[in-house]
């Protein structure tokens, strides 16, 4: 087998999962999809925002980026 620079990809199979929002953050969300749709001339529905949203706090908080990287549980 021939050696790739570009190692196998990962799982890539999207997990679908269910919530419950309250109205207030339901609001706050589709007011973000607005503002959104402003910045950047194209709308996004808000199932569509909440993974990327999720992502960037997640990539944001230096607390658990450092514990992940440290591997400590």
């Amino acid at each position: 087998m021939a050696e790739l620079r570009l190692p196998k990809l990962p799982d890539r199979t999207p997990i679908k999962i269910t919530i419950s929002l309250s109205p207030a953050l339901n609001r706050s969300l589709s007011e973000y999809a607005a503002l959104y749709s402003e910045a950047y001339g194209e709308p996004e529905p808000v199932h569509e925002l909440i993974p990327a949203m999720l992502a960037n706090f997640l990539e944001a908080d230096r607390a658990f980026m450092r514990r992940r990287r440290t591997g400590s549980s």
